[in-house]
């Protein structure tokens, strides 16, 4: 098999790698693709591509969050990863795990440990490598490695992520809850919210944003029963996706550029967190992006038009 090839058996799993490390789908293509420059330029032939490959992409994933991290200090209001809209990695025997540790709950929670707690809990942990594989990637020896994994499950543990286990029930209560988005109905919205649901969103400074986290089922149908009909009324459009292995989906405006994206977290048949990324940083590669200046204020004057 050519080097090329190899590496593009390999690339879902290198990608799904790094993004887990890094949270962001740019800088994980950008890893992605150094790791086959440095793997393309290596005259030696590894006896395992995958080993050896893993290791690249973490070492470079964790270098580039250990710089990453100082810019999220200051971010502008809360930060999210970038939407995933699906993972190339596929192992059917560990689909519900994977799709969990891709969750935007899970991501954040991560974002808890430190640049290598973080490598060493995703390789072990999630992607089932042996010690040896994971000392190998991170530069230490199994026993540190060992307990760097002690560290991460403890405080893995303390908020790990749960979700609703039947993706048909999950979906379901999804559409229910979108098209009474599009609605207005504020009664079906709160039916389908937990008491203490979250409403939480990332605009970075970038893009109109709620001013800070909105608690409570009553406040947040509220919120977006008067919010999303008017963006109807103006040429929105949304379209139910998986996002982060959660239900969720993509709202466009009138020319299909993406506008918002909303992820929900769905636990005993009601939406525990709704999350909205506006950032039209972390919107880019899911295709053009619209303005949402220019809709907000078209907004508004469609609603002092009556």
């Amino acid at each position: 098999m050519s080097k090329v090839d190899e590496f593009e058996e390999l690339r879902p799993l290198l990608f799904s790698i790094a993004y887990r490390i890094l949270g962001s789908v740019t800088e994980a293509e950008d890893a992605v693709q150094e790791t086959w420059l440095r793997f393309d330029g290596s005259s030696a032939r590894p006896t395992s591509a995958k080993a050896y490959l893993s290791t690249v992409v973490t070492r470079i994933s964790i270098d580039v969050l250990r710089s990453a991290r100082v810019r999220r200090e200051a971010y502008v209001g809360p930060w999210f990863p970038e939407p995933l809209l699906s993972d190339p990695y596929q192992d059917p025997e560990r689909s519900v795990e994977l799709a969990d540790s891709v969750s935007m709950a899970a991501l954040l929670l991560l974002e808890r440990l430190s640049p290598l707690e973080r490598a060493v809990f995703l390789m072990r942990e999630v992607f089932a490598f042996e010690y040896d594989e994971v000392a190998a990637a991170v530069g230490r020896s199994e026993a540190a490695c060992r307990q760097l994994l002690v560290r991460a499950r403890r405080h893995m543990e303390a908020g790990r992520p749960r979700f609703a286990a039947d993706r048909e029930e999950r979906q379901e209560l999804a559409t229910r809850f979108f098209d009474a988005l599009k609605d207005g109905d504020v009664g079906g919205l709160q039916e389908l919210l937990a008491a203490d649901v979250q409403l939480v969103g990332d605009g970075g400074g970038k893009a109109p944003q709620l001013a800070k986290p909105v608690a409570g089922a009553s406040n947040v149908s509220r919120l977006l029963g008067t919010v999303f009909p008017w963006l109807i009324r103006v040429d929105v459009t949304c379209e139910q996706h998986e996002i982060n292995g959660q239900p969720g989906a993509i709202f466009r405006d009138r020319d299909g550029k993406v506008l918002v994206i909303l992820a929900l977290d769905v636990l005993d048949g009601q939406i525990q967190t709704i999350r909205s990324v506006i950032n039209p940083d972390k919107l880019g590669h899911l295709g053009p992006v619209a303005d949402a200046w220019a809709i907000d204020r078209e907004v508004k004057q469609a609603r002092r038009g009556g």
